[in-house]
């Protein structure tokens, strides 16, 4: 009989083998594992890298929407109307170029107002129910394109031109304008332009340092806007400046800025973001007439060192011959946290730009007042007013006019060194554009450092303008709807500007300042390298 079970000593060879080979198994991994990882790396150098072009994205700017009509509860006189002229709000965008289509539409993107044609165009909406959205694309380069929207209300608590150029919506924006003590009234509006929620804080800052607010956040809804009463949460500033972070999504930010005397109007304006904190602040399109030191409707520069740190800044003013002096108010000081104004009365009529220079980084506005004349039942004569907010000197850019204004180019020359008026000129290449994108004119400017210069657009488009604007294209006088400039790259001394737009009313000139629509960067090739071990990264 043949024993067929395996013996103990075969069962122990057999477990021992199998063992082994799983031994034999982990081990081979280990020494793999650890080979790739004691792999030297290989030298990136020794690989040529592929420079990828990154194409430009589309352009999209956020613009205001009709104004904020005041509230007439409380007033104690159902026959007064405090608005009785219905605003009129418009829209008008342009592009300059070379540049691909565009639309308009309104915020929450319902439907489509009208349309941009590739290469160069403009188009006016005489009337708009809503804040709208203008998107551009590019072609090759970044889109060069433009837009404003304008309120116009000429009599009632809101009377003014309200204008502002539309903005590419940011996560972060400081705001330096408007105030909520007594008969005045500051609203910050926010509009989403994008496709998920986005969430804003807020931080306030008054005369008397930072507000304490209760740490609220707002919810603004894709295609959006939301309404905040500065004056619930911060009330009884004289003076105002803001800090707005939105989170989830990116928006559109301006500020209402309205204020009576009683039942006389004392102006309305748009306060839109400005530079972000900086050691130098430059402000240009302080647009002014003749004033006393004394005149309470006399001009102001706001600043603000929103910093633990105060700190000394000195403020350079440029005029048409250079720079104007300003006996004490050239070195303000100023507490952390408080914001001040420095007025500007005592001026001669005409055109400036602020440079504020200081050892922590500030920020800086201007207000500027025009009084109207004295109606048949008015005790004071109504007040026109305007805020011009910080930007950054070297920019090229693009600015629309509101439809039915007219326009002054308000240019300067910057030094980028320790002194703002010490250097050469600065020049740059202005296209003056007409209503269907044409371009009517070209003009070559040069600005001596240290000085500002003004320009009707009548007088730059017939060529008529002061020495310094040297046409090269004469053009016509009317239809011009926009500015595009080339600054010039890489000069110690940089062009600073900004469009005063304005309209005549019989009971006096209502204006705007308007910002340049920045043209973004082309975006930088990136370099991509072939990885040995892994491919290409």
């Amino acid at each position: 009989m043949t024993d067929t079970a395996p013996s103990s000593s075969r069962v122990w060879l057999g477990r021992t083998a199998r063992a082994a080979s799983g031994l034999v198994v982990l081990g081979l991994t280990v020494a793999v594992v650890a080979a790739g990882t004691r792999v030297p790396d290989v030298d990136d150098s020794s690989v040529p890298a592929t420079r990828v072009p990154v194409p430009p994205s589309a352009t999209t700017l956020v613009c205001p929407g009709p104004l904020i009509l005041p509230d007439d509860t409380g007033r104690g006189d159902s026959q007064f109307d405090p608005t009785p002229v219905a605003p009129m709000t418009t829209l008008t965008a342009l592009t300059a170029s070379p540049t691909g289509p565009g639309t308009l539409a309104p915020l929450d993107r319902s439907t489509t107002w009208a349309k941009l044609k590739a290469g160069g165009d403009a188009v006016q909406v005489p009337s708009v129910a809503a804040p709208s959205i203008v998107r551009v694309e590019p072609v090759d380069v970044p889109a060069r394109v433009g837009a404003v929207a304008a309120g116009l209300v000429t009599a009632g608590d809101l009377r003014g031109l309200s204008a502002a150029s539309c903005q590419q919506p940011v996560g972060d924006a400081w705001l330096l304008g408007g105030a909520t003590d007594l008969g005045s009234t500051a609203q910050l509006v926010l509009d989403n332009p994008g496709t998920t929620p986005a969430e804003v804080g807020i931080e306030v800052w008054g005369p008397n340092g930072p507000v304490d607010l209760t740490g609220e956040r707002y919810l603004v809804a894709p295609g959006a806007e939301r309404v905040i009463v500065l004056g619930g949460i911060a009330s009884e500033q004289r003076r105002l400046g803001l800090h707005v972070v939105a989170t989830g999504g990116r928006v559109g930010v301006h500020l209402q800025d309205s204020v009576l005397d009683g039942f006389t109007p004392g102006g309305t304006e748009l306060v839109v973001p400005g530079a972000v904190p900086a050691t130098r602040q430059v402000v240009p399109g302080i647009s002014v007439v003749a004033s006393t030191v004394d005149d309470p409707s006399a001009p102001a520069l706001r600043l603000l060192a929103p910093g633990d740190a105060g700190t000394s800044a000195k403020v350079t003013l440029l005029g048409p011959d250079g720079v104007v002096e300003l006996p004490g108010a050239d070195t303000v000081t100023l507490v952390p946290g408080e914001v001040t104004d420095v007025p500007l009365g005592g001026l001669p009529a005409g055109a400036y730009t602020a440079v504020v220079d200081a050892r922590v980084p500030v920020l800086a506005s201007a207000v500027m007042s025009r009084p109207g004349s004295l109606g048949p039942l008015d005790d004071a004569p109504s007040v026109e007013r305007a805020w011009a907010a910080a930007t950054v000197p070297g920019r090229s850019g693009v600015v629309a006019l509101p439809a039915g204004t007219k326009g002054t180019l308000v240019l300067s020359a910057v030094a980028r060194g320790t002194d703002a008026a010490d250097g050469g000129p600065a020049s740059g290449r202005l296209r003056l554009l007409g209503a269907d994108g044409v371009v009517l004119a070209q003009r070559s400017v040069s600005i001596p450092a240290g000085t500002t210069s003004a320009w009707t657009l009548d007088e730059l488009a017939s060529g008529t303008g002061p020495v310094g604007a040297a046409a090269s294209k004469p053009g016509p006088s009317k239809g011009v709807v926009g500015l595009d400039l080339v600054t010039d790259d890489g000069e110690a001394v940089a062009l600073a500007w900004a469009l005063v737009a304005y309209v005549t009313e019989p009971d006096g000139t209502l204006f705007s300042v308007l910002d340049p629509v920045a043209v973004p960067h082309a975006a930088p090739d990136v370099p991509v390298r072939e990885d040995p071990r892994l491919g290409t990264r």
